[in-house]
């Protein structure tokens, strides 16, 4: 298990939500920080709270220079990254028959681009030191589709949780010091909803919903464990299970040699 003291993080889409109360949690622990955000006045609020060893960078993670940026930047400034937290993202509230080009470009491009280019930017650096931690925040409609204002979305967050598996299997092997980790929270009280593409409801006040603190909370301890796979509250994993319990059906007899 990590010890979090002087471990550098980076976390993205550290402005609010789950990645400012993330950084709050990590430099609690004695964390070093850079965050990532492209809100200059709120992301520098986080970092003040964050403490002396918390290092704000304004960027646009969706592109790729953007994150070559923050690599360079992270490595001038502590020596070294220990773990990159890929949490951008952005809902959508638009059903699948009304889904436009843009919709889908711009979700992707938030949703799943933004972590590929973190994947992959930081991913030289990690088998350099021969080991490191990438963490994706993904969803549990990455896991069940259900939310059907959302498809666009849900699809992304499949994408996402696709990618996180391969990365993984891809590196098994070849460098078995870095560590690949999925997390998946369900509704987290932020600003989520309210700011999807074409609007959407207050996340808040969806039910079920779960504090950005817990959420926040699960991930450290993901960072600490380097578990590669983490649902953020208790029955989450076999609410996924029955879910393809009910929708899978076998084959009947003789119908497939």
């Amino acid at each position: 298990m990590k010890n979090l003291e002087d471990l550098v993080v980076v976390v993205t889409g550290a402005s609010s939500g789950i990645g400012a109360e993330l950084a709050r949690q990590l430099a609690g622990q004695g964390a070093r920080l850079v965050l990532v955000a492209r809100r200059d006045d709120a992301l520098r609020d986080v970092a003040k709270q964050c403490g002396s060893e918390a290092y704000p960078f304004v960027a646009d993670v969706a592109r790729r220079d953007e994150v070559q940026r923050v690599v360079r930047a992270s490595i001038e400034r502590f020596g070294h990254v220990d773990v990159w937290v890929n949490n951008v993202g952005r809902g959508i509230t638009r059903l699948p028959s009304e889904l436009r080009d843009e919709d889908i470009d711009d979700i992707m491009r938030v949703n799943v681009k933004s972590a590929l280019y973190g994947m992959q930017e930081i991913l030289p650096h990690f088998r350099e030191r021969g080991r490191g931690q990438i963490v994706n925040v993904s969803s549990m409609l990455g896991r069940l589709p259900f939310a059907t204002m959302r498809s666009a979305y849900n699809g992304a967050k499949h994408f996402l949780n696709a990618l996180t598996t391969n990365f993984r299997d891809e590196l098994r092997d070849s460098s078995p010091g870095i560590e690949i980790t999925l997390v998946s929270p369900g509704v987290v009280r932020t600003d989520f909803g309210l700011n999807a593409l074409h609007g959407g409801m207050d996340s808040r006040q969806l039910p079920e919903s779960q504090s950005a603190e817990d959420v926040a909370a699960v991930i450290v301890w993901a960072i600490r464990t380097g578990k590669p796979d983490v649902y953020t509250r208790v029955g989450a994993k076999q609410r996924v299970i029955d879910y393809f319990a009910r929708i899978g059906e076998d084959p009947e007899p003789g119908v497939v040699d």
